[in-house]
């Protein structure tokens, strides 16, 4: 078992690609998980510049917009990802057409909404992975939680929760683009938060 205060305190000032090499060196089965959001692209090139084959766990809601999926099969094309895909039990047309589509989220459906589309599949991505070290792009200028989270963290089901970017500022993360030629999204949209500096509940009820 990590040490995850001795893990932190040995990682401190680490860059993000020390960071990812530590996490695969203690890894005997290690993901990532994405999203296809703004930046994504920095840490699907990081991770596989360290494991090629890395699993790469995408949490598809059928929500995304358009710009999305395509730049998503660009960086999966580019970077010959490993891809898993998960999807909810309900497709959003049936939601959209059936169920009442999205709810707003002060409406009380919005909890049932949320696990419905993000955290069973999520649950069941990682029942079927069975991941031990975790590698997320949660960055601590995001949301107010994200602020008090460390890069190593005990996640769900006793799998360790690594963070290599927590501390990068978006500037970081455009330059990192750049400099590696890589694409994103200029179009984003996550049913399950529906406006910016909300939390989906992958970091904070898992």
């Amino acid at each position: 078992m990590i040490d995850l205060d001795k893990a932190n305190a040995e990682l401190d000032g680490a860059s993000p690609q020390a960071i990812i090499e530590w996490a695969i060196k203690h890894a005997k089965k290690p993901i990532v998980t994405t999203n296809f959001g703004p930046h994504e692209a920095v840490i699907l090139h990081m991770a596989t510049q360290v494991k090629a084959d890395l699993p790469v766990i995408w949490i598809d809601s059928g929500y995304n917009v358009r710009d999305t999926y395509k730049v998503a099969e660009d960086i999966i094309s580019a970077l010959n990802l490993n891809l898993e895909v998960y999807t909810p039990k309900v497709s959003a047309a049936r939601r959209d057409a059936a169920l009442g589509g999205i709810p707003g989220v002060d409406d009380e459906a919005h909890v049932e909404f949320t696990e419905q589309f993000k955290l069973e599949p999520f649950r069941r991505a990682m029942a079927e992975q069975a991941p031990d070290i975790w590698l997320t792009a949660v960055r601590s200028e995001q949301t107010e939680f994200r602020k008090d989270m460390k890069v190593v963290e005990m996640g769900p089901n006793g799998v360790i929760k690594v963070a290599p970017v927590l501390h990068w500022k978006e500037a970081d993360m455009l330059e990192y683009l750049a400099a590696n030629t890589l694409p994103t999204p200029d179009h984003y949209f996550d049913p399950t938060k529906a406006e910016a500096g909300r939390e989906c509940g992958l970091h904070t009820k898992l």
